[in-house]
């Protein structure tokens, strides 16, 4: 919109009064605040959701401390790049100016580049400030994690993208009633970037054909852009609450955590999966319906798809949380693998065993079975000997 650059960029925060909504790592008396005005910055990992302001504080934190900023995407970048910032930030050292080397996304980085800035963060050559939307337990080595701290951005409440869109509007010379603000805040999901994109697209093709106001922005976004991944931290967060909502009984959060990642764009058939696990998993023999049911809606998702299949899904999701409950059977399966483990392939009582041969029946095959339809088997053991009093299923 600025000469051709887009409104995210041109108004990014150029200092700390200016960075909105991360009160909780870089307010007032926090560690963070105090390092950087200290000027003793130790390496870090900024650990948040797109447009948290990762970037942003990392630019803030090297203007504010005096060092030199060099940036990286490990999506485009790799150690070649590496070496060329390193070798300028040891002449900068000599010089006794401080490099601090933001990567981009530092979790598509492979081992053997992460590996790569070890030494270069131990010895002082840079300063590193890793940006990640993943969780950097996983994607990020240990032996870079321990080199650094780990930093938590949170999603933007919505009073700071208001701010943002606020400010931002005051800077381009613009009015809007203030409730274009708190519906652009509303659908950007906590994400500066994507709420400063829709405005952007609402100045430039406001009272276009007399489009204006909450139509024209209802218009530019269509439908909320909702944080997800179907890989990432959040897909894991929305289904181990659906889950544990269904568990518990509650119908109305269940059914909303389904449509939230059906929304977001999730497979339907990975959820109608997880309803039939759920089925035998937690409520089992407490109502036998329930897996009939489950594997009724895969089919329905199977063969119908999106959106029609939604209400099947809510369907299933309702009926699975309003059930009763029981793990016996699950419980009973862990302890049946943990004992199969153990004592490993124990030999089946020789009077279960078919007889299909002479030579079979000769050896005792199936001699002294008891058929429980016409004879009293009451005293018959089925189990292997060793473990022949072993109860798995507890009711």
């Amino acid at each position: 919109m600025i000469k051709n650059v887009p409104l995210a960029a041109y108004f990014r925060p150029k200092n700390l009064k200016e960075f909105f909504g991360q009160d909780k790592i870089i307010g007032a008396n926090t560690w963070l605040l105090t390092a950087i005005k200290a000027d003793k910055i130790p390496s870090l990992i900024f650990w948040g959701p797109p447009g948290s302001g990762k970037t942003t504080l990392a630019m803030i934190i090297a203007k504010e401390t005096k060092a030199e900023f060099k940036e990286l995407s490990a999506t485009t970048s790799g150690i070649k790049d590496l070496k060329l910032i390193v070798e300028k930030a040891k002449e900068a050292k000599r010089l006794g100016i401080k490099t601090i080397l933001f990567i981009d996304e530092i979790h598509r980085w492979n081992k053997a580049q992460q590996d790569s800035l070890l030494p270069q963060v131990e010895n002082g050559t840079i300063t590193l400030i890793g940006a990640t939307t993943e969780n950097p337990s996983f994607s990020v080595n240990s032996a870079l994690l321990s080199r650094a701290k780990v930093v938590v951005l949170e999603t933007l409440e919505e009073k700071y993208l208001v701010k943002i869109l606020e400010r931002t509007s005051k800077e381009l010379g613009f009015k809007f009633k203030k409730e274009i603000f708190n519906f652009i805040a509303r659908v950007s999901s906590g994400d500066a970037r994507r709420a400063l994109n829709i405005f952007e697209s609402f100045v430039e093709t406001s009272g276009q054909g007399g489009r204006e106001g909450l139509e024209l922005v209802k218009e530019i976004i269509s439908k909320p852009g909702l944080m997800y991944d179907k890989k990432g931290d959040e897909h894991y967060n929305l289904i181990s609450a659906l889950h544990k909502s269904m568990r518990g009984g509650e119908a109305d959060a269940a059914i909303y955590y389904c449509n939230r990642m059906i929304m977001a764009g999730e497979d339907p058939l990975y959820l109608a999966r997880r309803l039939i696990r759920f089925a035998s998993e937690d409520i089992g023999l407490a109502n036998n319906s329930a897996l009939l049911l489950a594997v009724a809606t895969y089919d329905a998702c199977k063969n119908i798809g999106l959106p029609e299949c939604g209400v099947n899904l809510a369907h299933c999701v309702a009926y699975l949380a309003k059930s009763p409950k029981s793990v016996a059977v699950y419980l009973a399966q862990k302890e049946v693998v943990a004992e199969i483990e153990n004592s490993g392939s124990l030999a089946v009582p020789i009077h279960l065993r078919n007889a299909p041969s002479k030579l079979m029946k000769e050896m005792g095959y199936g001699k002294d079975y008891k058929y429980t339809p016409l004879e009293d088997s009451s005293k018959q053991t089925y189990l292997p000997e060793k473990i022949k009093n072993k109860k798995f299923l507890k009711k």
